[in-house]
C-alpha cells in the first residue's frame, strides 16, 4: 500500500472514515429519540447501548472480517497504553485543576505532588508506585466555564471550620451527595438566615459522612420537607445514633480449687 496526506483544512477528503462517523452519530441520535430520554442510571448504561448499535452496524461485515482475522499476527502481550500521564500539585483547598476541571481529594493529600494516569472515563492517582485514589472524569462546561468533580467528604473538614463558605461556592450544586440534600438547603436558606441556614447544612453533611448514614438521612430529609417541616439537625443526631442495647447477663462459674488436688492425685496414680 502507499500512504497519502490529506490537503490541511479540505474535510470532504476525509469522507471514507467521516462518513462513516456521521452515520453513526446519526444512529445514536435516531435510537435516543426512540428511547424517549437521554438519561442513564450509569455509564455501563450508555455504553451496551452504543455497543448494540455498533454491533448492527457491523454485522453486515463480519464475513470480510473473519477473513482479515485469518491474516493478522499474534498481538503483543502487553496492551499498549490507554491513558495519558500527567502531574498535579494538591493546593491548600484539598483540590487541583487539569483540563480546565477543578477535582476535590482527601485533605491528607494536601501538598503532595501525585501522579494521574488520565483515562478516557477516570483519573487514577499514585505516588510513587501506590495507588492512592480513583477519581470520576470530568469535562469543562461547553460554554468555556471550568467542570467540577467534588466529594463532599473531601471538604467537610474546612466547611466546618468556615460553613459560610458554603453560600458562594461555585461547586455547590455537586457537593450535595442527593437530590434531597440540596432540597433541605434551598428550604433552609427561605425560612432562615444565610447563617443559621449554612451551619446547619454543614452538619448534616459532616454526620452523614461521620455516621456513614448518606441514604437513610436524605430519605429523613425528604420525609420532613414532604411534612412541610425544616430538618432539626439535633433531632436528625438523635434519631440516627446508635441506641443503648441491654447487655446480656453473662454469670461465670469458677471450679473449685479442691479439683486440682484430685487431678493431681488422679495423675499420681496412673503413674
Amino acid at each position: 500500500m502507499t500512504p497519502t496526506r490529506n490537503n490541511l483544512g479540505v474535510s470532504h477528503e476525509n469522507g471514507w472514515i467521516e462518513s462513516s462517523h456521521g452515520h453513526l452519530k446519526s444512529k445514536l441520535a435516531d435510537a435516543l429519540l426512540l428511547r424517549a430520554s437521554r438519561d442513564f442510571d450509569d455509564l455501563p448504561a450508555w455504553r451496551s447501548v452504543v455497543d448494540e448499535i455498533v454491533g448492527r452496524g457491523n454485522a453486515r461485515n463480519a464475513r470480510r472480517i473473519d477473513q482479515e482475522r485469518m491474516e493478522l499476527n499474534k498481538l503483543p502481550d502487553r496492551i499498549c497504553a490507554d491513558y495519558e500521564e500527567v502531574h498535579v500539585d494538591v493546593t491548600s483547598s484539598s483540590a487541583f485543576t487539569l483540563r480546565k476541571v477543578f477535582y476535590s481529594v482527601p485533605s491528607r493529600l494536601i501538598g503532595h505532588r501525585l501522579r494521574m494516569l488520565l483515562y478516557d472515563d477516570r483519573l487514577d492517582g499514585f505516588q510513587d508506585s501506590t495507588l492512592l485514589l480513583t477519581l470520576r472524569r470530568g469535562r469543562p462546561d461547553p460554554s468555556g466555564k471550568y467542570g467540577h468533580v467534588v466529594d463532599y467528604r473531601h471538604v467537610i473538614p474546612s466547611l466546618r471550620r468556615k460553613p459560610m463558605a458554603l453560600m458562594n461556592l461555585v461547586y455547590r450544586d455537586q457537593l450535595f451527595p442527593r437530590v434531597a440534600f440540596a432540597l433541605a438547603f434551598e428550604a433552609m436558606l427561605a425560612a432562615l438566615d444565610e447563617r443559621p441556614a449554612c451551619r446547619a447544612m454543614v452538619g448534616i453533611l459532616a454526620f452523614a459522612h461521620e455516621k456513614t448514614c448518606e441514604a437513610e438521612l436524605a430519605a429523613a430529609l425528604q420525609a420532613a420537607l414532604d411534612d412541610g417541616v425544616l430538618p432539626d439537625l439535633a433531632e436528625l443526631i438523635e434519631r440516627f445514633r446508635p441506641k443503648d442495647a441491654d447487655w446480656p447477663v453473662v454469670v461465670v462459674r469458677l471450679p473449685s480449687l479442691a479439683i486440682y488436688d484430685q487431678i493431681a492425685t488422679s495423675a499420681g496414680e496412673a503413674a
